[in-house]
């Protein structure tokens, strides 16, 4: 199983980025897929989670900014982050429950 995440960079404060995570290795359409974010000196922490059936769950922090989907026929995940602010710098995680891993992709908003 691999998952391969993209579309991390640097962007200005209030500006936009879409990550995409796509899993390869298995079916993975009932597994809940999920974003997480690692800040520097940070532990690591959930920021968007989708089950199966779609439904989801958003930190607090990120609530009316961020939006999660799946594509279930290329075993997907997104995070469209808009409005973004200097303490969404991180290193993002993509994840498929219960246990597998995508290597992280840094965002960087600048103020």
């Amino acid at each position: 199983v691999q998952l391969q995440a993209f579309g991390g960079g640097l962007v200005q404060a209030g500006g936009s980025l879409r990550l995409s995570c796509a899993a390869s290795g298995s079916n993975f359409s009932i597994n809940p897929m999920g974003w997480y974010r690692q800040a520097p000196g940070k532990a690591r922490e959930p920021v968007a989670r989708i089950t199966g059936d779609g439904s989801i769950t958003y930190a607090d922090s990120v609530k009316g900014r961020f939006t999660i989907s799946r594509d279930n026929a290329k075993n997907s995940v997104y995070l469209q982050m808009n409005n973004l602010k200097p303490e969404d710098t991180a290193i993002y995680y993509c994840n498929v429950s219960p246990f597998w891993w995508g290597k992280g992709t840094q965002v960087t908003v600048s103020s």
